[in-house]
């Protein structure tokens, strides 16, 4: 009995839908990718997607007359009314009167650039003209909401910190790395850009600022194609980074093979003060320079109609060095005490691995895909830091900080998608491994010999192990109200131990992350949107580890070992009109937020991560995207937000205040085939408060020209970013034993000329497969 009852749970949801229709849809010969079709009976819709060959396949609960629409970009392109008694094969061919109405639809879609689902904010890269002919970074800059920095990294409009995603892959760089590798993308080769405010539960509950997702365009032509692409970057110093992409596809097997290579030099002030009973003033000069060399290889190989393996393995290797001469100055009660001149070098390099390998299945009538993917990730890095200090007495300290990290990250997950006709249900389990071991030594050059100081460094070893598993449902109840909702729960055990002091620390935690979304569409013109979602924010490996990165004898930074991970809770309402005004409010609750505190004791000044505040975050973001007169298109954003801090430990202070973000973005087109365009950028930031800090003014007004030639495969960006000198870092940390200070300019104002060359058949895009590694981004 209960076998026959398990059995017919199982097969209900297939017995409901017993009735197939499916078919090809084809034009002037060719197919027609991502068309919905529409059955309709009886005021009841049933719906689904043509696949990138044209095929379609509809599940009906009933037999009867339908009508079956075509739907294009949100326009009627075709209707046909089929009998369906069993299944039936009914195809389309889209005749050549049509032509002129769909692209007219095109071109009407192309000042649509904006779309609202229920846990996305959609930018239509390919319907926009500005985001043509640019590198993806720059692509990026151009999103609502979506803010590029060389140092910060990308930020969305009132968040920080955010992780971007190719094709649902995170890019687990660093700041500085991310924006490199954006640079070797092609905004050509771009579909749409979404950013996720509030992530679902199909992703890491990791991070509390959402995510960012670049699809690449798909299709099915078969051949090779390429781009090269070299930038010259004029600071203080020369820089420059080359790129080169090779694809090749034919029936079965997609790849793609991707070189970069790049060489930077900045130089970079940094000047720190503290006012109080014990005071330091300190001036940076510092000099940043280093290399870097990598390599991406994806293939994806269809096994069968409905089964693909994929390999995606990427190298990194570089340095990272920096020349310091530092002056500090100390005080006691404003009165001079005493002066410590150091000069550094530091002196990096690290090398990289990531391997991820997949095998997708598609099973089942309903075509329910089951994913199971293996990721890997190494990191090594090595550093030494030389310097010498000097007193006012003129005593000389001379020393010697080598050390060793390193990084291995594993996981294995596995995905399932059920798109039954009540709901579209995905469930998933992961798996992942996190160790971290480092070497830290502070040595004193005594008599010729440098001689390890036990008190100042370090061994430590460290292990993180997550489960992870979760379950979503999203529905259409019909053509205004949709919703999605998820369930996920993570199961953390952490064990630090520091082999040089002896101290361990073992913890574990289980959490519940809930997700849920509503979407109301009123109408052609507008898209409302309710959504809530649970995260969590574990700190970087850096932040736990307890060594020390020494400024002077008496200055360093150091992780803390009993970090604690903080929750965040997100709520946000946004409202969509015609695809150009975007309209969101939104409030973030931050629990036991962590963050870097800064202390000076005589003249030793040290600073170290603590989980010291709560935090109310309450804001609203605005967005503009249009084309004026055909040849000015313009994307314009703000956002406004109040923030409430409330300190629980440590000596800083709580503070209240507001925050101004705004964005002006330009692209004007000088001839009528708009292989000519002017670029008039600006965003700034009026004097801020965040947390226990007060930032002032900062901007970056940025102008160029772009330039294609030979029919749009050679394109030419001459651009000058930072012109007025803006991009500053200044503003107040506040204390109760006194307020810090800094003022701080990392040489954004450049020079920048870049050619890309692209060959062979452009439509060739190379293997793209979706995978989530997002664990790796806490190596950095």
């Amino acid at each position: 009995m209960k076998r026959t009852l398990l059995s017919a749970m199982i097969l209900l949801p297939l017995a409901i839908f017993s009735q197939t229709v499916t078919g090809k849809i084809t034009q002037a010969g060719s197919t027609v990718s991502y068309i919905e079709v529409i059955a309709v009976k009886d005021q009841k819709k049933q719906t689904a997607i043509s696949d990138e060959k044209g095929n379609y396949t509809l599940k009906l609960s009933e037999n009867g007359n339908y009508n079956i629409k075509l739907i294009q970009e949100g326009t009627e392109i075709s209707s046909m009314n089929v009998v369906v008694n069993g299944d039936v094969k009914q195809d389309f061919f889209i005749e050549r009167k049509n032509e002129k109405q769909i692209e007219g639809v095109t071109l009407t879609a192309r000042k649509k650039l904006i779309e609202r689902k229920a846990d996305r904010l959609v930018f239509n890269v390919s319907n926009s003209v500005a985001s043509q002919g640019m590198d993806g970074a720059d692509a990026l800059a151009t999103t609502p909401l979506v803010k590029v920095d060389d140092n910060a990294g990308v930020s969305i409009a009132g968040k920080s910190g955010v992780s971007v995603m190719i094709n649902e892959r995170i890019l687990n760089l660093s700041s500085a790395e991310l924006v490199t590798y954006l640079k070797s993308l092609r905004s050509e080769n771009i579909e749409k850009i979404e950013v996720i405010t509030t992530p679902p539960a199909k992703y890491e509950a990791q991070g509390n600022s959402g995510l960012i997702n670049i699809v690449l365009k798909k299709n099915q032509n078969l051949g090779w194609s390429g781009s090269f692409t070299t930038s010259l970057q004029q600071q203080t110093y020369t820089a420059f980074s080359n790129s080169a992409t090779i694809n090749y596809q034919n029936e079965k097997l997609r790849s793609s093979l991707k070189l970069r290579q790049n060489k930077y030099e900045k130089h970079s002030f940094e000047n720190y003060w503290i006012e109080g009973a014990e005071g330091l003033k300190s001036h940076d000069d510092r000099r940043d320079f280093g290399d870097g060399l990598g390599a991406n290889l994806s293939i994806d190989y269809q096994l069968g109609k409905k089964s693909n393996v994929g390999f995606i393995y990427d190298y990194g290797f570089g340095h990272s060095n920096m020349d310091i001469e530092n002056t500090s100055d100390y005080f006691q009660n404003e009165i001079y005490t005493n002066t410590l001149s150091t000069d550094a070098e530091h002196r990096g390099k690290t090398t990289q691995h990531t391997v991820s390998a997949y095998y997708d299945l598609k099973f089942g009538k309903q075509d329910n895909k089951l994913s199971i993917t293996g990721n890997y990730f190494s990191n090594n890095p090595k550093n030494i830091i030389d310097f010498t200090t000097t007193e006012n007495s003129g005593n000389n300290f001379v020393v010697k900080s080598p050390s060793i990290v390193d990084y291995k990250i594993y996981s294995g997950q596995a995905d399932l998608t059920l798109p039954y006709q009540f709901a579209k249900t995905e469930a998933g389990v992961k798996f992942t491994n996190f160790d971290n071991n480092s070497s830290i030594f502070y040595q004193n050059l005594n008599n010729g010999s440098y001689v390890t100081d036990p008190l100042k460094s370090n061994e430590f070893e460290y292990n993180e192990k997550n489960y992870a598993a979760y379950i979503s449902l999203e529905k259409s109840f019909n053509e205004k109200w949709s919703a999605k909702a998820g369930l996920r729960y993570e199961y953390s055990t952490v064990n630090g131990n520091s082999l040089t002091s002896g101290e361990q620390t073992e913890n574990s935690y289980g959490k519940f992350f809930p997700t849920a979304y509503v979407t109301y569409k009123s109408d052609e013109s507008n898209t409302f949107n309710l959504n809530y979602s649970k995260r969590i924010n574990r700190p970087g490996f850096r932040a736990i580890n307890p060594y020390r990165w020494y400024i002077n004898i008496n200055s360093y930074f150091t992780g803390n070992p009993l970090l604690k991970p903080s929750i965040n809770h997100n709520f946000e309402f946004s409202h969509v009109y015609k695809g150009k005004l975007s309209t969101s409010v939104y409030f973030q609750r931050t629990l036991d937020a962590f963050g870097q505190v800064a202390s000076l004791s005589g003249e030793s000044r040290t600073s170290t991560f603590f989980n010291f505040y709560n935090q109310n975050n309450i804001g609203v973001t605005l967005n503009y995207s249009d084309t004026f007169l055909k040849f000015w298109e313009a994307n314009y954003s703000a956002d406004v937000s109040y923030m409430s801090t409330e300190v629980f430990a440590t000596d800083a202070l709580s503070k209240k205040g507001y925050g101004y973000d705004f964005d002006f973005q330009n692209n004007l087109s000088l001839n009528k085939s708009k292989t000519i365009q002017l670029i008039l950028n600006y965003w700034f930031r009026l004097p801020s408060n965040s947390g226990n800090v007060y930032m002032d003014f900062a901007g970056n007004f940025t102008s160029g020209i772009k330039i294609s030639l030979m029919e749009k495969n050679l394109q030419i960006n001459a651009m000058v970013s930072d012109i007025f000198k803006q991009s500053r870092s200044i503003g107040e940390i506040y204390y109760s034993t006194g307020t810090h200070s800094y003022n701080n300019y990392y040489d954004a104002r450049r020079l920048t000329l870049s050619a890309t060359y692209t060959f062979g058949n452009k439509k060739v895009k190379g293997s793209g497969r979706n995978v989530n590694f997002d664990e790796k981004y806490r190596a950095n």
